[in-house]
């Protein structure tokens, strides 16, 4: 972590539509979990698309 003050945090909203509060450079993409970990091609992924209606603006 860094300094105090030093994240940037965005609002999104969750599965169940409430609002939470996450990093700045993770509010376009989000982890895997566990059944999406591999593409189809047998790589693995490490970011996936956030949806537009999880954003909070």
């Amino acid at each position: 972590m860094g300094k105090t003050g030093s994240i940037q945090w965005v609002k999104i909203k969750n599965r169940k539509g409430k609002v939470r509060l996450i990093e700045h450079n993770r509010a376009t993409h989000k982890r895997p979990g566990p059944a999406q970990r591999y593409s189809s091609s047998g790589t693995k992924r490490r970011r996936i698309k956030r949806s537009e209606k999880a954003v909070v603006r």
